[in-house]
C-alpha cells in the first residue's frame, strides 16, 4: 500500500485530500507544517510527499529546500506541491526546487488521485532503472533496454502530441551516428541517449506540456527546466555517467543560443550535437496540437537553414542525406 504525507495547514485540506486517497487504497499520514514534516521523515520513509506551498511560520518552498538538504540523494522522497493561486513564476521556482508536480486546490478528486498515481509509477521507473544498473558490473548489460524503452514510453505519454518521439529520436540519432562511424558499442549509447532525453519532462505539468497554442514566457520556462531536470535524475545512475548528456545539452544551439548553459560548436558534446538534429527532425515530422505533419520539403529547408546556427553542420549534412534517401517519407509519425 503506497504511504503518501499531506502536509497543510488548512485541516479541512487535510481532511478532504486524506479521504479521497484512502478510499483508493492508500495510507495516509496528515502533518500541519513544515517543521512536523522534516521532524517526520527523521525515522518514517513514505512514498510521496503532498505539500502545500502557503502555510505560515515555514512556506513549502523553504520546507522543500529544507527537506532536500535533510535527507541524502538516496533517500529523497518525492514531493508534489499543492497550490491555490500561484503564479506560473512561482510553480517554477517549485520545479527548480525539485518538486515533480503541482496539484491545484480546491481538489478534484479524479485529478489528484490519477496526479499523484502518475507520480508513483514515475519514481518507480526511475528506482528499477537504477537498480538494475547496480545489480551487474557491466552498465550496459545490467541497463535493461526493455526498462528504458518503458521509461521513454511513460515520458511521452505525458504529451498527447509526442507518442512516440523518445523512440523515433533514439533510431535517427543512432542511424546519424552510424554513418558518422561511431562503433557498435557507441551506438548503442547513443541510442540510450535518445530515448531518455526528454526523462525531465516528468518534473514539468501536463498542462503546460499539452497546451494548445503558443506557450506565455513564463510556462516556456517551465519547458526550459527539463534539460536540468532530466541531468540531474540520470547522473544518479553512477555507471554510466555519460547518460545524461543528451538529457541537458539537446537543445543546445550550435551558435551558443541555446539552452541550458548556452555552450556553443565542439563545447556541446558531440552525442548532443546529434540528438539536437535528430530532435528537431521529429518534431517538424510529428503532428501537434497546433498543426500536422511538416511537408518533406519544407522539413529539409529547416535543417539545412540551421546549419552552423542551430545544428552542427556535419549532422545536418547527414541528416539531409538521410531525408534525400527518404523518398517515401516514412521517417516520420504514422
Amino acid at each position: 500500500m503506497d504511504w503518501i504525507v499531506i502536509v497543510d495547514d488548512d485541516t479541512s485540506n487535510l481532511i478532504q485530500a486524506g479521504k479521497i486517497l484512502s478510499n483508493h487504497n492508500m495510507r495516509v499520514t496528515a502533518l500541519k507544517s513544515g517543521k512536523a514534516l522534516l521532524n517526520f521523515v527523521r525515522d518514517n520513509k513514505p512514498d510521496l510527499i503532498l505539500l502545500d506551498i502557503r502555510m505560515s511560520e515555514m512556506d513549502g518552498f523553504e520546507t522543500l529546500k529544507r527537506l532536500r538538504e535533510q535527507l541524502s540523494p538516496e533517500e529523497e522522497i518525492p514531493v508534489i506541491f499543492l497550490t491555490g493561486n500561484d503564479t506560473p513564476e512561482s510553480e517554477t521556482y517549485g520545479l527548480q526546487l525539485g518538486a515533480m508536480d503541482f496539484i491545484r486546490k480546491p481538489f478534484v478528486a479524479d485529478v489528484l488521485v490519477l496526479r499523484v498515481r502518475h507520480i508513483l509509477d514515475l519514481v518507480r521507473l526511475q528506482r528499477n532503472l537504477a537498480a538494475e544498473v547496480t545489480k551487474k558490473t557491466n552498465a550496459y548489460e545490467s541497463l535493461s533496454l526493455h526498462l528504458v524503452q518503458t521509461l521513454a514510453e511513460t515520458i511521452d505519454a505525458k504529451d498527447t502530441y509526442t507518442n512516440g518521439h523518445s523512440v523515433r529520436v533514439a533510431e535517427y540519432a543512432k542511424e546519424i551516428a552510424r554513418r558518422y562511424g561511431y562503433s557498435q558499442k557507441r551506438q548503442d549509447e547513443i541510442y540510450m541517449m535518445g530515448l531518455l532525453h526528454d526523462v525531465g519532462k516528468i518534473g514539468v505539468p501536463d498542462t503546460v506540456i499539452n497546451k494548445p497554442g503558443r506557450l506565455t514566457d513564463a510556462e516556456f520556462n517551465q519547458i526550459k527546466i527539463h534539460p536540468e531536470l532530466g541531468s540531474h535524475i540520470l547522473e544518479k545512475i553512477i555507471e554510466m555517467p555519460n547518460l545524461r548528456i543528451g538529457a541537458r545539452w539537446h537543445h543546445e544551439h550550435y551558435d551558443g543560443s541555446g539552452y541550458p548553459d548556452g555552450i556553443a560548436g565542439n563545447a556541446i558534446p558531440e552525442e548532443a550535437r546529434i540528438i539536437a538534429v535528430a530532435d528537431a527532425y521529429d518534431a517538424m515530422t510529428s503532428h501537434r496540437s497546433y498543426r500536422g505533419v511538416l511537408n518533406q520539403s519544407v522539413v529539409r529547408k529547416e535543417i539545412e537553414t540551421g546549419k552552423n546556427t542551430q545544428f552542427d553542420p556535419v549532422f545536418a549534412d547527414i541528416m539531409l542525406q538521410m531525408i534525400d534517401e527518404d523518398t517515401e517519407f516514412r521517417m516520420r509519425e504514422s
